[in-house]
């Protein structure tokens, strides 16, 4: 069975798209357990998709426990184990609900902010490298008008992978996107306001990945820590606002 080349754009469209087409092919048996997945220059060029856009669909056959990448060697396909338990679920999540993202944002607080010390200390240069070009994602998308949230979603993976501890990117992808905060962006404010908040929320970005590229641990922590606070923070704002008495 021959794999097919995938085209479309939108990187995280491309890398789901690729990673099923590799479980299917493992699944059907091309990839035999004990056997050695094409290199990465090879699935590129057979997919017509960039490296970055490899090594994420890789990342996450290894989450799923179908591969691991043995130095220096390469991606050997691993033997089908017992199912694994079903995966932890939060119960009563309204993303309508401000509470309810309050308290996904005091969660992931408490996990990306190590998440992004261990990062900085653990990173190799191609998962730098992917985290450098997720945030220059968020930012094209900033620039063109265009929802963030795909790509500020993202962006936060490529940090949780970079810790090469896959349970923080098993946790984020748990959650999911919803928990990317924009609710602080209302419908009556200003074209002004709205470009005020995304620019800083790119300002902060910028920080943490700066101090992750610099392998800076505690700085990296720091940056996170107010970014997620700051988002906290915003959404405490439009709380206090919708519990205001009617006058």
């Amino acid at each position: 069975m021959a794999l097919q080349a995938r085209t479309e754009t939108g990187a995280g469209t491309l890398v789901q798209r690729l990673g099923d087409t590799l479980r299917k092919a493992i699944a059907a048996g091309q990839f035999p357990p004990g056997s050695k997945l094409p290199s990465e220059a090879q699935l590129s060029e057979a997919h017509g998709v960039s490296r970055t856009v490899v090594r994420e669909a890789i990342a996450s056959l290894r989450a799923d426990r179908l591969v691991e990448a043995r130095q220096g060697a390469g991606v050997f396909v691993l033997t089908p184990q017992d199912p694994p338990p079903a995966p932890l679920l939060i119960g009563n999540i309204d993303p309508a609900r401000v509470s309810s993202m309050i308290e996904l944002l005091e969660l992931r607080t408490a996990v990306e902010v190590e998440a992004a010390g261990l990062a900085a200390l653990r990173r190799s240069p191609a998962q730098e490298e992917v985290i450098l070009e997720r945030h220059y994602a968020v930012r094209a998308c900033l620039e063109a008008g265009q929802s963030t949230t795909e790509a500020d979603f993202a962006l936060h993976l490529a940090i949780a992978e970079a810790t090469n501890n896959p349970r923080f990117r098993e946790f984020l992808a748990m959650i999911g996107k919803n928990v990317i905060p924009r609710a602080a962006l209302r419908d009556e404010d200003s074209e002004e306001d709205q470009s005020a908040y995304l620019r800083l929320i790119d300002a902060e970005h910028a920080d943490i990945v700066e101090a992750i590229s610099l392998g800076d641990e505690e700085a990296a922590r720091d940056a996170m820590r107010r970014h997620l606070r700051g988002s906290q923070s915003r959404y405490r704002a439009l709380l206090r606002e919708q519990r205001q008495p009617v006058r």
